[in-house]
């Protein structure tokens, strides 16, 4: 489901009678939904959350596992839907956070790694079933995870498979900030406007260069990348941030 607030795009989870466990249906929906905020101009920072205060999402929706995903077709093509979901939000040009309350586990723990920037509340539970499932976890999947919180900490999550409370995952360093329950949306309403209120091109080059850098040498496209940071010297809005700034006074970017 996709909603605007103003100058922040939200993407929610919805499937309340299974914690938001992800169906084949909305595994299809999420690159669609965030091409959709991503080519909205007036969307200037992405939003994904679960619907309710029970869960991000609390997994795939095993329930639909024998009849899509143990045929060896099937499979391949679940996993490759499930897989363009999680890539959506890195492949986003605009900065993408995961508000998370409740259970983020599984496929919820996948999309959570994928985004930019994790928010969660003190109630929040991570868990990376794949070792109870029997199921192989995909490479490009494995590593987002150990460039976000190393091998160990990798390693510690998928053979254990046991449940990491919030603490224990901002000590990891897969999520940013943990706050109270109450203060959740408060907190990721801030961070959001902040970011809203800040250059679009700038933040642009900068998650392109990111995403370079955490690919590797040699799978990125270096020249677009550079180009979107000359791009950001040759806008109106760097004249803008410059003038704003001898002015002492908030500067209002256009993205252009």
């Amino acid at each position: 489901m996709v909603e605007r607030d103003g100058a922040i795009g939200r993407v929610v989870f919805s499937n309340p009678g299974k914690h938001n466990a992800m169906t084949l249906d909305m595994w299809r929906g999420v690159p669609a939904a965030l091409s959709e905020l991503d080519g909205d101009d007036a969307v200037r920072v992405i939003v994904l959350e679960g619907a309710g205060e029970r869960a991000f999402v609390s997994g795939a929706d095993i329930s639909q596992f024998e009849s899509i995903r143990l045929d060896p077709q099937a499979r391949r093509t679940y996993d490759a839907t499930v897989d363009a979901a999680y890539f959506a939000p890195a492949r986003c040009s605009k900065p993408v956070l995961a508000k998370i309350r409740g259970n983020c586990m599984g496929g919820g723990l996948g999309i959570a790694a994928h985004c930019d920037v994790r928010i969660c509340s003190e109630d929040a539970r991570f868990r990376m079933p794949a070792g109870r499932l029997g199921l192989g976890y995909g490479l490009d999947g494995v590593k987002r995870f150990v460039s976000l919180i190393g091998a160990q900490n990798t390693f510690d999550l998928f053979f254990s498979a046991r449940v990491v409370d919030a603490q224990e995952a901002l000590r990891m360093g897969f999520v940013a900030r943990v706050v109270p329950v109450e203060l959740l949306e408060q907190t990721v309403a801030e961070w959001a406007g902040q970011v809203a209120a800040n250059a679009p091109l700038t933040l642009r080059a900068l998650k392109a260069s990111v995403n370079l850098l955490l690919s590797g040498a040699g799978q990125g496209d270096v020249a677009g990348v550079e180009a979107a940071i000359e791009r950001c010297f040759e806008s109106e809005d760097y004249r803008e941030g410059i003038r704003a700034f001898l002015d002492k006074r908030a500067p209002q970017f256009l993205g252009r």
